[in-house]
């Protein structure tokens, strides 16, 4: 590899990538990785729908 390539980030996941090359730990990362993202989207459609509810029975009033 060429020192003026730019490496590929072995932390990032993409989805759909090839796995093979990644070890146990890495994969167990990568999961830890994306439960905490999926609880991140989830308190996040959980705060806009609050906020919709909120929104939906001020205007029903």
């Amino acid at each position: 590899m060429d020192d003026d390539e730019p490496r590929p980030d072995r932390n990032k996941h993409e989805l759909g990538m090839r796995l093979d090359d990644l070890s146990v730990d890495e994969l167990g990362e990568r999961i830890s990785q994306l439960k905490a993202e999926i609880a991140r989207l989830e308190q996040e459609i959980e705060k806009k729908t609050s906020s919709r509810s909120a929104a939906d029975s001020f205007f029903k009033l």
